[in-house]
């Protein structure tokens, strides 16, 4: 299939009529906040070979996750009932983006500083989140990602203490579903996904349900004031599978 040299004069980007049976679907442009917004809406992200020169994708089969269909292992449950950790949300937005490109990595993403600075905006903007989980007043993990509508486009995660991304990923998906969110945007899936009950999705199907999330107002500004308690409060129906188990 053709792949497209973007211009840094245009914000055109390839929509689905463009697509063949390839993941990359354009190179070049630059990270303006006007192409992300427009790339986002098509289902598009950026990811990175080298400085100044982004890689465009909208892969064929998309990794989601339907936030009903959260997974929590036993091994983790345990974890949470010990309150190893605490979260917040939009708290150190920055820090969490440098762990993700200085920490132990989960996937396979590369930031550049530019790509750090263009988040940063789009958080002083109200657009990009960031869940951070602490263990003694210190981050040990965390993640991040843009919320358009009722869409939640997931970036990047990272970890330093085992099990923190996880108890970040699954805080972030109890807050996102008492907020009307019906699913998680994980981009390519990753053993580290599939176990937290990731699934993969083709991408016109994906396209599909993406158009109807973002039909929905999107949540401007901090998402701090959502998290009122060191804990997680599991939703009805994981409570209800950790009583089974005891």
């Amino acid at each position: 299939m053709p792949i497209y040299r973007l211009s840094k004069d245009s914000l055109w980007m390839p929509d689905e009529s463009e697509y063949e049976d390839n993941d990359i679907v354009a190179v070049g442009g630059d990270l303006s906040i006007e192409r992300l917004v427009l790339a986002y809406r098509l289902g598009i992200f950026p990811w990175y070979n080298e400085p100044g020169n982004p890689v465009w994708y909208n892969p064929v089969e998309r990794a989601v996750l339907f936030t009903d269909r959260l997974k929590i292992s036993s091994s983790m449950r345990a974890v949470m009932r010990k309150n190893v950790f605490s979260y917040s949300f939009d708290r150190a937005f920055r820090d969490v983006m440098e762990g993700c490109r200085g920490g132990v990595r989960v996937g396979n993403t590369w930031m550049h500083d530019e790509v750090v600075e263009v988040y940063c905006k789009f958080h002083e903007m109200g657009m990009a989140h960031s869940v951070e989980v602490w263990n003694n007043g210190n981050l040990v993990g965390g993640l991040y990602g843009m919320s358009m509508g009722k869409v939640f486009y997931g970036e990047s995660m990272f970890s330093r203490m085992s099990n923190a991304s996880k108890f970040g990923f699954i805080s972030l998906v109890q807050m996102l579903a008492s907020k009307g969110f019906d699913w998680i945007d994980c981009q390519v899936m990753t053993e580290h996904l599939a176990s937290l009950g990731a699934e993969g999705m083709a991408r016109t199907d994906f396209l599909t349900m993406l158009d109807e999330g973002l039909e929905h107002p999107t949540m401007l500004g901090s998402w701090s004031d959502f998290a009122q308690s060191n804990t997680i409060h599991l939703p009805a129906y994981i409570v209800q599978s950790i009583k089974s188990e005891e």
